[in-house]
């Protein structure tokens, strides 16, 4: 009998060991499935992350950002708001009563999007300030695929005029454009589309031309005539590797004008040395030409253990409309004042030397004559309608920069300001004061950071 129970045990302890055997065994075959489909889920999630990744690198490579900053103090010989603009051409005039201030000068943030694939491209720069937002650049520019030698470019950006007008105020060493420039380009930037002829092979790759038509009033202001304005440039650039010498430059020209919205216009007469008017009805609505002529030249020379000094020179001439009181770009909109017509002459020469990669010195001098045809003596003379708007400013600056890395670079920049005189016996009260070299020189202490760099 015991022998008959020990088999029997036996038998059915094999049973249930066998049967448990055989769940375990369909246990670890669902638990292996289950893992597979988990793992092959997972490889999914994986692939599409990756493709995120992938879309997104590519956004990330065609989708670039930049800026950079100014911050400034000035300090000026003179008191702003006073019979006098004090720093117009420095950064902007002075407040009433201030004679030193703190300044954010730019704060630049630029968006540029390129699509290798069409050749194309978006640009938007803003400015922002302690005055608020403004829009610098806003343009599409889409190059040919096939010789890749034209852009088309159509929004607002740089008027293609000279060498100091389109150079970034980031790289520029001077705080600011000379007066000229200021003067005839406020802003830099206009409404319009513009033809770029710049090959990257072949015999014409040190030449480049740049055409094009724009509203003609201010950077962002809105059309108000049915005129537009041609501006264009031919360029020119030869590397001399052997002598360690870069020469560039170019000619310019800017045909354009301005409606007259008053009867009244005054036209100079060189041998009278007085505006002479000309108050025909049919000279309202008439349109006056603006039109300059340019030529640059930029020379590049690399001192060995020392480093390159470069001379930057421009001169410019041609006919400006204004009113009586000034001489700067006039966009008459909707006012109805007579019109002035002026010749003038303007020109910058430049002198940088690099000290290693960390110091730069810097000698400039800027002319800007917008009456060519009056010296100053006789400015403010009874009978001659001249004003503030026809004297001529001499400007000599000296500086000295300090890049502390390629992000941040330190200016020290003082400018001697110098009008011309005018005559001694004049009576006009505005010009009265102008009998002498008036207090306007400006000190200015700039820290920039840049990014990239």
């Amino acid at each position: 009998m015991k022998s008959l129970f020990s088999l029997f045990f036996t038998i059915v302890f094999f049973h249930f060991s066998v049967l448990a055997q055989e769940e375990k065994t369909d246990t670890v075959k669902v638990s292996a499935q289950e893992q597979f489909d988990q793992l092959k889920a997972h490889n999914e999630s994986v692939d599409e992350i990756l493709l995120d990744m992938k879309s997104y690198l590519d956004l990330a490579r065609k989708l670039k950002f930049s800026g950079y900053m100014q911050t400034q103090y000035q300090v000026s010989d003179g008191i702003g708001g006073g019979p006098y603009q004090i720093g117009s051409f420095s950064g902007g005039a002075f407040p009433t009563s201030v004679g030193s201030r703190f300044q954010v000068r730019r704060g630049r943030l630029k968006v540029q999007y390129e699509n290798d694939l069409t050749f194309s491209q978006y640009v938007l720069q803003i400015d922002v300030t302690q005055n608020g937002l403004g829009i610098k650049d806003a343009y599409i520019n889409i190059k040919d695929p096939w010789v890749k030698s034209w852009n088309l470019r159509m929004g607002v950006f740089d008027r293609p005029f000279g060498f100091e007008v389109a150079y970034s105020s980031n790289m520029r060493e001077t705080p600011e454009r000379s007066r000229m420039s200021q003067t005839l380009f406020p802003g830099e930037r206009e409404l319009g589309a513009m033809i770029e002829f710049a090959p990257e092979l072949g015999n014409w790759t040190n030449y480049n031309l740049k055409l094009g038509v724009f509203n003609g009033v201010l950077p962002t202001a809105n059309e108000n005539d049915n005129r537009k304005d041609i501006i264009g440039r031919v360029g020119f650039m030869f590397p001399l590797e052997e002598q360690n010498i870069s020469v560039d430059g170019g000619f310019s020209m800017y045909y354009g004008s301005v409606r007259n919205n008053s009867k009244f216009t005054y036209t100079f007469g060189e041998s009278q040395k007085q505006f002479l008017v000309d108050s025909t009805t049919t000279n309202a609505g008439k349109n006056y030409g603006r039109q300059y002529l340019g030529v640059d030249a930029q020379i590049i020379y690399d001192i060995p253990s020392i480093g390159g000094i470069s001379i930057r020179g421009e001169y410019n001439f041609g006919s400006q409309p204004g009113t009586s009181t000034a001489n700067s770009f006039y966009n008459p909109a909707g006012t109805i004042t007579p019109l002035y017509q002026r010749k003038f002459y303007g020109y910058y020469v430049s002198l940088l030397q690099n000290i290693g990669t960390k110091h730069q010195l810097l000698l400039r001098y800027d002319v800007l004559d917008p009456n060519s045809e009056i010296k100053g003596s006789d400015i403010g003379t009874i009978g001659t309608s001249t004003t503030l708007g026809d004297l001529k400013y001499n400007t000599f600056g000296i500086g000295y920069l300090f890049h502390l890395d390629d992000n941040v670079k330190f200016t020290f920049y003082y400018e001697l300001v110098e009008n011309e005189t005018v005559n001694s016996a004049t009576t006009n009260a505005a010009l009265i004061l102008y009998k002498s070299d008036v207090k306007d020189n400006v000190f200015t202490f700039r820290v920039q950071y840049r990014f990239p760099y």
